[in-house]
């Protein structure tokens, strides 16, 4: 191997993670990449009429949000940051970025500072990565029975043809409409669980690309996960006890979590908290239901039977089924069938 093709490939095994934005985003990236590495001319490709390649350069330039924020994004995370916040800033929900507190494949969560009047001193931004660059599993299962929300959170309706069209195509549109739906999907859940008295994140806000909602932790450290976490011995069952509530609080409002393991817990001085909701599915209404309930319930086990509690995952997935879709959804029927005998007497 040549000098030229190691140094080649050290760089793209420590490349920047943010260089996927100008990949993205940057019509004239692949160009240089090629004549880099290579010295070959590229191959001629239509060039972008002048407007447009200017107004995608436009998206890459900072955007004046008018404050200064103590987070420092790197060069190609900060456009779609500030862009993605620049909502929740304008309507005094944030007045600044503090942290970046977890990274992932498709999302990040920062710290912000809440607005004075909020009352509260932090809030949380999960920003969703662009879709073009998400790293997400086949979301197909989870999307079974769900309806397509809009960024206000009301569903589409399917007469509406030119977005099922877009859809249909994956077309630019039908990607990005998507892509709102599994967030307000998201949103839209918290909200629900929220006022039943579930613990998970209060919702504040979203735009359509980010969640604000409350924060868990202190100025120092965000909560950690329940993996991060041995539990003390008198500490254990309780908790276990408070994700079972949780997990028939979603029952009861037709939600399974989709993705439930001790990764999606927060723990924060002794108490818990449920979080990570896009996909959510509908236990009456989608047919991979009891699969993703038995998993849920598995990793949930699998958990605390290492920090002591008894749990047979299976006995514990039947009763939940039985209780809260099978007979719950029988007991559906038969109101649905005396209120219209009684409208039809």
């Amino acid at each position: 191997m040549t000098k030229r093709e190691r140094d080649v490939e050290n760089a793209d095994r420590y490349e920047d993670p943010y260089d996927s934005y100008e990949r993205a985003f940057d019509p004239l990236y692949s160009d240089r990449r090629v004549r880099g590495q290579h010295g070959l001319r590229p191959r001629h490709f239509p060039r972008p009429k002048e407007e447009e390649a200017a107004a995608q350069l436009a998206e890459l330039a900072p955007l004046d949000l008018g404050f200064e924020t103590t987070y420092r994004p790197g060069r190609h995370e900060a456009p779609w940051l500030l862009s993605s916040l620049r909502t929740f800033y304008v309507n005094e929900l944030i007045t600044d970025i503090q942290a970046l507190i977890r990274g992932g494949k498709e999302a990040s969560v920062y710290r912000c500072a809440a607005h004075p009047t909020l009352g509260m001193p932090f809030l949380a931004a999960k920003v969703y990565r662009p879709h073009e660059l998400r790293t997400m599993r086949n979301d197909a299962v989870y999307r079974r029975g769900r309806q397509i929300l809009a960024s206000d959170g009301h569903a589409v309706k399917k007469t509406d043809h030119r977005i099922m069209r877009a859809i249909g195509k994956k077309s630019a549109f039908g990607l990005e409409v998507m892509h709102v739906s599994w967030l307000m999907h998201e949103y839209t859940a918290m909200a629900r669980l929220h006022r039943a008295g579930g613990a998970v994140p209060q919702p504040v806000s979203s735009s359509e690309n980010a969640i604000l909602m409350s924060y868990h932790g202190d100025g120092q450290m965000a909560a950690p996960t329940l993996n991060e976490v041995d539990l003390k011995p008198n500490e254990a069952r309780p908790l276990f006890r408070e994700v079972l509530r949780n997990v028939r609080l979603m029952l009861a409002q037709d939600m399974i979590h989709g993705d439930l393991s001790a990764y999606n817990i927060l723990y924060w001085e002794g108490q818990i908290t449920l979080i990570d909701f896009p996909q959510v599915v509908n236990s009456a209404g989608n047919d991979d239901a009891y699969g993703l309930l038995q998993r849920d319930i598995e990793r949930m086990c699998d958990y605390f039977v290492r920090q002591g509690v008894s749990c047979d995952p299976g006995a514990l997935t039947d009763e939940l089924w039985q209780t809260y879709v099978v007979m719950e959804g029988s007991n559906r029927l038969a109101d649905e069938s005396r209120l219209f005998a009684e409208m039809d007497a």
